[in-house]
This record gives structure tokens, C-alpha cells and sequence, in this order.
């Protein structure tokens, strides 16, 4: 659920925080006031299209920030751990932040990590739904409709056995496709095969070995200046003319007699005596190096004729010297392959024709199920939406073959969500007819109908009461409020029989303090609620008659 929203320099929102809570929410003002500027601001978290025009006058950049508490098995949890952007220290944390620049540049970050905008839209789909007049609705989608049937359904089970055949399928035709190719291949080819094999097989390359000829090469090459230079070096550490250790041998005795004379002197005499062992330490360790030397120009001659043979494949092959093993590996598959795929085909067909035959099985029930479903979903829609201002309202789910040519992870059916609000009109595609508030009032009722927990935890109804009042504004309010107990529900709403459901109350007031316009929302006590509830009764002037039928609705709400 949504904890926290904070918006700083978006349109007439200089700064504000907004707590909120589980259930059911409104949030209420007079026109213009800037609702909808809050809904732009959710929007803008969810990875909607950043408009610079938003931006506060005078102000380089809007940064709204979303604070979201999310159940650890969730799909928003899900994406964030696949994505590896899991708040580690707070695995149920989503932190969600839009920065708008003025000259048009917008950045999205999730939990402190810069993500691109189609990130940002794929998590806010599971995050929020937003049912509005003016917004693309994630229930136009064909997608969405036929998860809602079958969340209804409880078809869950049916529809993973299904998208696991069709997947299965898949997988077989393409090994047939790449089985095919290989049984197509020239026997020139093949035969080019079994000689580059062969050929790698002979050179029979040792793990590492490219590393360590290439060390030992270097030895050998360089064997004559080894001697040379380290013979040199040893005889200036020790043994020779004016060595190190006898220089260090003559100091010793100075700094020994100096000592007896003033301690200082010690310290010293001390670390020339250290030096002096380093020294002959490091002359014992060159001798030793020296003696192992092996100045071998037959063993040169060998690894040079081993490095030219390793290259000169290497080149052969369009690869690196190291790469060489795993040429030979995937040479070896590849003619495996090819010898053996003249009767591979005819066994994967047989498989495939196995799999396609209980994918159609699997696909059946699925379409079964979902008709007989279908018509109960329809009903149940219906007269929920009837309760909402629609007297005359259809809803039905259409489901007709779709002839696909392969197999497909939803099934064979498609399916389609009709509606109709004015009587004579027959039922017609939702996403074609239905208009913003119509849509709005249609979402609500597929949602309290099917009160499914694999949606997004949070909505938002902007506005879902447009053109009605009286009792279906009750009607609807009561709905949200039955809503709530499952999700968090937010809502837009101009009515006070809406507004009297909720458990929190939310005022939105604009105001003008040298010449800058300031939008601010602050939550309402109770008495605060009856004034506001008053208003949204009997308009600007708030009388004792509206002031108690406020106290009314709220009464009949509680009892709700």
C-alpha cells in the first residue's frame, strides 16, 4: 500500500507530505482546488510521460517521492528481487522517486537506484491501478480482462498447465527447426566437421597450457641474460668487489664502536644488521635461482614449434589461443548433432504431436471453464453496476475461438469484456463504448465482485461518482468502503454520501498569498469532516440544516 507521498514544486504544490492509511480514502475540495494535480503526481511515480510544464514557476525541477509497503510474495516484490532492487535492509520498503527538470529532463529512481522510465511503468502497474476519466485504463487491455475472468474463475491452476504445454511445444519446435538444419547440411560440411576435430583433437591443448608455454618460453628465451644480469647482481650483493655485504660489514664495525659511545647509535647499528642479513638472504635466494636455470635450446625449439602450431589454429578458427578448448567442445556438439539428426527429426515430431495433443486437452478445460464462469462473472457485474447510477447497464463476457495457428500460453479462446449502458444498444467492446466515468463505475464493480488479491494493492477512482446522486452515491460509497477491506482505495469525489464511507478524509484547498497560488492537502478530524461534508452538501455557505445532515451521512456510514 501507498504509506507516503511527498511533492515538492509540482504545478501550484510548492511542498507536501501525505500520510495515509489502509482502507478506504477521499479526497475532496471545490473545483480547481488541485486534485487533479495529486493524481498527476501518482501518475508521474507510476512512469507516465514527465511534462516540464508541471514544474512549479520559478523552480528548476519537481521531485515527487512515493513510499509504498509491500507483502514479501507480491509482484511488485517479485519484479524488485528480479530486478535486483530489493531494499535489503527493509525487504517490504519500495521507495519510489520522479525528479522533473524544468528544461525537460526527468530521472526515476526505485530504492535509490537509477531505473528508465519503462522500468519505472512496469513496477507502477503493479503498485497502483488508477481508474480516472482521462486515463488509459489497464482494463481496456485484453490481457487484463481475461486475468480478472480467470482470477475470478479461480483458474489459476489451468491456465500454468496450459502456458506450460504451449511452452513445451515451443521448445520442440525449435530443437526441430535446429535438428532440420543439421540434417539439411552439405556432407562437405560434416565431413569439415570431423576434420577440425580431429585436427583440434591432435593438438590435445591442456587447460592453462597457453599461460604456462608462454611463461616458459619467456625463461627460455631470455635464459642468457638471466645468467648474465642475476650473476652480476649476486656478485654486487655478495662475493664480489665492493659487495653490498661488505660494505655493510665495514658499517657495522664503525657504528658498533660508536654505540659504546652514545646509545642513540644503537638503533642504528641495529638495522644495518637487519639490512646486512637481507642482503645475504637475498644473494643465497639468487644463487639458488641461478643454479636451476636451464639453458636448454632443443627445449626452446620445442615450445616454440608447440606456440606456432597453437596459433596457427587459433588463427585458423578466428579465435583466441585460450578459446581453443571451447572450440573444440562446440565443434564436437555441433557434429554430434549433425550425424545423428537424420532420425532425431522423426522422434522430436512424434514428441511434439504428444505435447500438442495434451495442450489441446489442457486448452479445452481452460475454455470450458472460463464460459461456464463467463456468464455468472456477467451477471455478477451487472448488477453491481446497475447499483451504480446505470439502471439500464450490461456486462457480459464474450469468448470465441481464435483459430491460433500454434499453440499459445492463454489458450484457444479469445475473450472479450462487453458492455452496454443505455437500453435498445447491444453489448459492444468496454475499451470502444464505454466512456471515463462509465469505465470508472464498471472497474469498481469487477472489483468488488471479483475481490482478487493478484491486482495492484492500491486504486485510485478519480471521479467515479460523476453524474450521479442520491442513493447510488450511497451505493457507491458503501462499495468503495466493501472495496477497502481488501485494498487500499483512494478516491476523487465531489459527493458527500461518497465521501461520508471512507475512513480517512482528505481536504485539498487552494489558496493565493502574493500573487503565488498554493495547492495544500490536510487530513480532517471529525469535526473538521462534518464542516467539509457540509459543504459538499449545500455548497460555499455550510448552514445548520447541511452541518446535520453531514452528521447524518456519517452516522449511516458508521453503520455501514
Amino acid at each position: 500500500m501507498l504509506e507516503q507521498l511527498q511533492i515538492r514544486n509540482l504545478a501550484t504544490i510548492e511542498a507536501l507530505t501525505l500520510e495515509l492509511e489502509p482502507g478506504f480514502t477521499v479526497l475532496s475540495g471545490e473545483t480547481g482546488a488541485g486534485k487533479s494535480i495529486l493524481i498527476d503526481a501518482l501518475g508521474l511515480v507510476l512512469g507516465t510521460r514527465a511534462d516540464p510544464a508541471l514544474v512549479r514557476g520559478g523552480s528548476d525541477r519537481a521531485d515527487i517521492t512515493a513510499s509504498f509497503r509491500i507483502e514479501k510474495n507480491s509482484s511488485a516484490a517479485q519484479w524488485l528481487e528480479e530486478s535486483a532492487l530489493t531494499d535489503e535492509s527493509d525487504p517490504t520498503q519500495c521507495l519510489v522517486r520522479r525528479v522533473l527538470q524544468s528544461e525537460g529532463r526527468a530521472r526515476a529512481f526505485v530504492n535509490g537506484t537509477a531505473v528508465a522510465a519503462g522500468s519505472l511503468r512496469e513496477l507502477g502497474e503493479r503498485l497502483i491501478d488508477v481508474y480516472g476519466q482521462n486515463e488509459s485504463h489497464s482494463l481496456r487491455l485484453p490481457d487484463v480482462q481475461r486475468q480478472m475472468l480467470d482470477g475470478y474463475g479461480g483458474l489459476a491452476d489451468l491456465v500454468r498447465e496450459v502456458a506450460a504445454r504451449a511452452a513445451e511445444w515451443q521448445a520442440l519446435e525449435e530443437e526441430i527447426e535446429r535438428t532440420r538444419q543439421a540434417a539439411a547440411r552439405d556432407p562437405a560440411q560434416i565431413e569439415l566437421l570431423r576434420h577440425q576435430v580431429r585436427e583440434l583433437d591432435a593438438l590435445g591443448l591442456k587447460p592453462n597450457e597457453v599461460g604456462d608455454i608462454a611463461d616458459e618460453h619467456k625463461r627460455l628465451a631470455n635464459g642468457g641474460r638471466l645468467m648474465q644480469d642475476g650473476g652480476a647482481v649476486q656478485e654486487q650483493l655478495y662475493g664480489g668487489d665492493g659487495a653490498a655485504h661488505d660494505q655493510l660489514s665495514a658499517s657495522l664495525g664503525t657504528l658498533r664502536t660508536l654505540s659504546a659511545l652514545h646509545a642513540g647509535f644503537a638503533d642504528v647499528e641495529s638495522l644495518v644488521e637487519s639490512a646486512q642479513t637481507q642482503v645475504r638472504e637475498a644473494a643465497d635466494t639468487l644463487r639458488r635461482l641461478l643454479d636451476k636455470l636451464d639453458l636448454d635450446p632443443q627445449r626452446l625449439v620445442e615450445v616454440e614449434a608447440r606456440m606456432a602450431a597453437i596459433h596457427d589454429l587459433a588463427r585458423k578458427h578466428r579465435v583466441r589461443s585460450e578459446e581453443l578448448p571451447s572450440r573444440l567442445d562446440a565443434l564436437r556438439v555441433e557434429l554430434d548433432e549433425a550425424e545423428a539428426a537424420g532420425g532425431r527429426v522423426d522422434v522430436l515430431l512424434a514428441k511434439q504431436a504428444a505435447v500438442l495433443s495434451a495442450y489441446r486437452d489442457s486448452a479445452q478445460k481452460l475454455g470450458k471453464a472460463r464460459r461456464k464462469c463467463a456468464t455468472r462473472y456477467g451477471e455478477s457485474v451487472s448488477a453491481r453496476v446497475r447499483e451504480l447510477g446505470m439502471p439500464n447497464a450490461r456486462f457480459e463476457v464474450r469468448i470465441e475461438a481464435a483459430n491460433r495457428k500454434r499453440p499459445s500460453a492463454i489458450g484457444e479462446d479469445d475473450l472479450c469484456f462487453d458492455f452496454s449502458a443505455n437500453p435498445g444498444q447491444p453489448p459492444r467492446p468496454l475499451a470502444k463504448v464505454a466512456s471515463g466515468g462509465e469505465l470508472s463505475r464498471v472497474s469498481l464493480a469487477l472489483q468488488v465482485v471479483a475481490q482478487q488479491d493478484g491486482g495492484a494493492p492500491t486504486m485510485i477512482f478519480d471521479e467515479v461518482d460523476a453524474g450521479i446522486g442520491g442513493a447510488v452515491a450511497e451505493s457507491v460509497g458503501n462499495q468503495l468502503r466493501a472495496l477497502g477491506k481488501h485494498r487500499q482505495v483512494l478516491c476523487v469525489t465531489h459527493l458527500g454520501q461518497v465521501a461520508a464511507c471512507a475512513q480517512q478524509h482528505l481536504a485539498v484547498a487552494k489558496s493565493v498569498k502574493g500573487n503565488q497560488t498554493y495547492t495544500n492537502v490536510e487530513p480532517l478530524d471529525a469535526k473538521a469532516r462534518v464542516t467539509e461534508l457540509a459543504r459538499m452538501i449545500g455548497g460555499k455557505s455550510t448552514t445548520a440544516a447541511s452541518e446535520a445532515m453531514a452528521r447524518e451521512l456519517l452516522k449511516s456510514a458508521q453503520k455501514g
